[in-house]
């Protein structure tokens, strides 16, 4: 049994798997409801399943379009044999362009592009290959960020964590939430707090979901309840994941988090940031250079498609918010920990 097919008993879902020549998709847009999976043939189809938040987390949208260089690839040998190299960077350059925010995106097909650069032999076995290694790497990196994050909670501890940030949102495991799992398999938490998180609720149908399959006691909380949990100190710890992290410690994640963060401070809970490296921009200088994805206001007027708004009200829609890497207590990493991260311990992390 391979990384990618293992599933412990704290880690039961997989949210992309590949199988033969083409690639299935849990369909995380119907949870909790229903358990759908899609199958995905062709790149442009694995690009509009990122856009339309059919796999989301940014681990799991670099996984993904991994798998999409792949069928990029192999369509492209297919349609156009004498200039497919030409047609599959177009693809390439589609798949990175999917979602702006999120960097694993474009550091998922860079390195498939750097593959194709070096490639003597076939192709599409060659992109495969590295599609699988990323997948598997991202497993591993959460299981050990999983440790190293659990080592830092006190017996019993009980946790507030945003957004989804677990086997739904990466290859495997999770980043915060592979945490807390390995905290609770370590019996060092009793409880986790999970935020609703709107508009898309990925804390309330998958955060909460996924916990449940675990058997993690859990409790949903409205993201305006957050600062009121932290001032009755029913939590020690707010875990989070995060999308991007500029080189300054900045961090890019699912909007909401950069109020947690003020108001952990504020109560002096500690504020986890849990990201593989692949996460980090060196190019991105601070949080102010990032890129903050803006959707379409519809998704904040209604709920599961029934109005919540008068017609005609506006709405402003942004996905991520910045917290300055000041409020973040610690990094985990599955380089290592950094505690109070800035430029110059992000650069020795990274040069390690």
């Amino acid at each position: 049994m391979t990384e990618i097919e293992k599933a412990g008993a704290a880690d039961r879902v997989r949210a992309m798997v590949w199988r033969n020549d083409h690639l299935v998709l849990l369909d995380q847009r119907r949870l909790p409801q229903e358990e759908v999976y899609l199958e995905v043939r062709t790149a442009t189809d694995v690009a509009a399943a990122i856009r339309d938040m059919v796999v989301r987390g940014a681990p799991a949208i670099g996984v993904t379009a991994a798998y999409g260089a792949v069928l990029a690839v192999a369509e492209s040998i297919a349609t156009a044999p004498a200039g497919w190299r030409a047609q599959a960077a177009e693809k390439l350059g589609e798949l990175a362009r999917a979602r702006p925010t999120a960097v694993n995106l474009r550091w998922a097909v860079d390195r498939l592009r750097g593959v194709l650069d070096r490639c003597q032999g076939d192709p599409v076995a060659a992109v495969l290959a590295e599609a699988q290694a990323i997948h598997a790497e991202d497993i591993a990196a959460n299981r050990r960020m999983g440790e190293l994050g659990a080592d830092l909670l006190e017996h019993q501890e009980a946790v507030l964590t945003h957004c989804n940030t677990g086997s739904l949102a990466t290859g495997g495991f999770g980043t915060a939430l592979g945490v807390i799992r390995s905290a609770w398999a370590g019996g060092r938490l009793r409880h986790v707090y999970a935020a609703e998180t709107r508009p898309w609720l990925q804390g309330s149908r998958l955060t909460a979901w996924e916990l449940q399959q675990d058997g993690i006691p859990a409790t949903l909380v409205a993201d305006s309840a957050a600062a009121h949990l932290m001032r009755t100190g029913r939590v020690g710890w707010v875990i989070v994941g995060a999308d991007r992290i500029a080189a300054s410690g900045d961090v890019a994640n699912k909007i909401g988090t950069y109020s947690h963060a003020v108001a952990a401070r504020h109560h002096g809970l500690g504020f986890m940031v849990v990201a593989p490296t692949s996460t980090i921009d060196p190019a991105t200088a601070t949080g102010a250079d990032i890129n903050i994805e803006e959707r379409d206001g519809s998704e904040l007027l209604a709920v599961a498609g029934h109005p919540v708004a008068a017609p005609g009200t506006a709405a402003y829609n942004p996905v991520f918010d910045v917290t300055p890497a000041e409020l973040v207590d610690v990094l985990v990493t599955e380089k290592g920990v950094i505690r109070r991260p800035d430029q110059a311990k992000i650069a020795r992390l990274l040069q390690g």
